[in-house]
């Protein structure tokens, strides 16, 4: 039906607009050091994830939210440039990738990591939350051409 197609691609763009606008407040959260604002983002499940650059896989709020508290306690400062924002929805369920460039203080040490990330959301009424956060650390870049021997 050639009439309901820009209806479907109105829907789409709200929903991924909905889905951007949860990533930036998860980001916001993020640099807020506020468990509160954090606790807003996800849904509390007992199957919801989240893998930290370095860390082990944590299943299920209660790990996922210990987490980020401790992260809050120890730091000074998170600031989070994201970029490469990739959007997509599936009905109920839509992923964010990005890149992060997070620089963090500890006490009076700052660090800044560049991260490939993914961030998988729920629908539920609407309401987009997190549901699954993976962080990977990218690898450094290479300044010269690929190596002329094979090990």
């Amino acid at each position: 039906m050639a009439g309901s197609q820009p209806t479907m691609q109105l829907a789409r763009s709200t929903d991924e607009a909905a889905v951007l606008a949860a990533n930036e407040a998860f980001y916001l959260a993020l640099e807020s050091l506020n468990i509160t604002r954090m606790n807003a983002m996800w849904w509390h499940e007992d199957w919801v994830r989240c893998l930290h650059p370095g860390w082990d896989l944590l299943v299920g709020w209660k790990a996922v939210q210990g987490s980020f508290d401790s992260i809050f306690r120890t730091s000074a400062q998170i600031r989070v440039i994201v970029s490469r924002v990739l959007v997509h929805v599936a009905g109920e369920v839509a992923w964010v990738s990005c890149l992060e460039q997070v620089t963090s203080t500890i006490g009076t040490d700052f660090s800044t990591l560049l991260v490939e990330a993914t961030n998988l959301f729920v629908r539920r009424g609407s309401e987009w939350r997190m549901v699954h956060h993976h962080a990977t650390p990218m690898p450094a870049l290479v300044t010269s051409g690929p190596p002329n021997s094979v090990q």
